[in-house]
């Protein structure tokens, strides 16, 4: 399903305002960016998580944090949770031999 068949099927809801059409219309897209880049992010978790090479962990981790901060900064998941996680990564990796 592309993005525009996506948005139709939100755009069912009636709105009584152009404004709030097009509100709508943003909101749609706007989920469809988050949802994208959340789950790239939890899938790197977890492929983070599947390493047993520290080498390889190592050089994955940087760009799995680098993923994790930007969700927190831009409010998609909280910026606890975003510690929580990077601490245990971390954690995990340090447990590689």
């Amino acid at each position: 399903m592309r993005l525009n068949q996506k948005i139709v099927k939100v755009l069912t809801v009636m709105a009584n305002h152009k404004s709030a059409e097009k509100r709508i219309r943003q909101i749609a897209k706007k989920r469809l960016h988050n949802r994208y880049y959340k789950k790239t992010a939890r899938a790197a978790v977890k492929n983070l998580r599947l390493l047993t090479d520290k080498t390889e962990a190592d050089a994955f981790l940087p760009k799995v944090v680098s993923m994790i901060d930007k969700l927190a900064k831009k409010n998609n998941i909280h910026k606890n949770k975003a510690a929580n996680l990077k601490s245990s990564l971390m954690r995990h990796i340090k447990t590689l031999a």
